[in-house]
Parts: structure tokens; C-alpha cells; sequence
């Protein structure tokens, strides 16, 4: 899940530029370059769940009935890492240093984000700061689902459903932001690459 979100938000970053020569010359909905990245990085997630699927098979993994679930924990993942590869793309063709602050952002997120290391590693006032983040609550969810119920989620955390609210809330906010900073500064890209 989280070389999908890298695979996204890093090959987003020049899509606008990159394709500065198609956008000159022909007039098309430029959010579809974005999406094509997306797609193609969706595709390849899912792939990687039938290989994953495969090996559980074969080791007689058992699936809980919650693993259903997983498609909705896809979809929120998607839906994030989208909204940053819309807000990426398009800060990068007005600022072209974002590729170089971006990849040490993703480099600290990796760290500040439960992968190497489980959650119950961290003081408990760190794991309720490090759960607001999107990527960790989708993470950890998945965890849940899939390998373990003991997995620490922000409801187990915080000790409260309701919590589970911020990181959707801070997802769609992102997607807002993302949406409308792409669709002012989309009339400038041709002017601008």
C-alpha cells in the first residue's frame, strides 16, 4: 500500500510537465493525465493482492469474513493519494523545486508512518498522533483486516469510533484543496510548461 500511494504521488509530480507538448497543442481535460498515472498504479496494487492471495492460499492462510472490507480501505487509499498527485502535479509546474522538498517528505512519512515497525512500539501518546495521519489509519485498517485482529487501529487507540472520523475528514479536506487549486491553475499549464 505504500509503494502504491510512493508510485502515485512521485510519478505525478512531473506528469503536467512531462506532457507539456500534448497539452500545448491539443485541448483536453488535463486531470485524465493524472488519472492514467492512478490507474495504472491501481492496477499494479491489485496485482500485487493476487500474488498476496496466492502465497496465503498456498500457506493456508485463513480469511476472516472482515477482509470484505479491504475494497473501502482501496478505495480511501486511492481517493488520498490522488488528491496529493493532483495537488503535486500541480504545484510543480509553477514551483519546480516540490520534486526535490517532496521526496524528503515521503522519506520522513515512511518513518513517521507504521511500516518497519508496529504501533504498540510507540509510547501511547505517539501512537495517537502518528494514527491522525490517512496512510497510517489505512495501513493499520489493512493490518486489521487482513493479518491480525489485535492490530492496533485508531479506534483501539483512541479508544473511541467516532475518532475514525478525523482521517476520512482530513482525506476529503485534502481532496478539496487538491481539487480546486488543480482546477484554478489547469487554465495556466499550457502557458506555464
Amino acid at each position: 500500500m505504500w509503494n502504491y500511494f510512493v508510485e502515485v504521488t512521485s510519478g505525478s509530480v512531473n506528469a503536467i510537465v512531462g506532457k507539456g507538448d500534448l497539452i500545448r497543442k491539443i485541448n483536453f481535460p488535463k486531470y485524465v493525465i493524472i488519472l492514467a498515472g492512478s490507474f495504472a498504479a491501481l492496477i499494479n496494487l491489485i496485482l500485487n493482492f493476487v500474488v498476496i492471495g496466492a502465497f496465503m492460499a498456498f500457506n493456508h492462510v485463513g480469511l476472516r469474513p472482515v477482509a470484505l472490507l479491504l475494497p473501502i480501505i482501496i478505495l480511501e487509499l486511492f481517493i488520498f493519494s490522488l488528491a496529493v498527485a493532483f495537488f503535486l502535479s500541480t504545484a510543480f509546474v509553477r514551483f519546480r523545486d516540490v520534486s526535490y522538498i517532496w521526496e524528503v517528505t515521503i522519506q520522513g512519512a515512511f518513518y513517521a508512518t507504521p511500516i518497519l515497525y508496529p504501533l504498540s512500539r510507540l509510547p501511547h501518546s505517539a501512537a495517537k498522533l502518528v494514527m491522525l495521519n490517512p496512510l497510517a489509519q489505512i495501513i493499520q485498517d489493512a493490518r486489521y483486516l487482513l493479518v491480525t485482529p489485535q492490530s492496533a487501529t485508531i479506534a483501539t487507540v483512541y479508544g473511541n469510533r467516532a475518532i475514525r472520523l478525523v482521517p476520512f475528514m482530513t482525506t476529503i479536506l485534502i481532496v478539496a484543496i487538491a481539487a480546486a487549486y488543480f482546477r484554478n491553475r489547469s487554465r495556466f499549464f499550457a502557458e506555464n510548461v
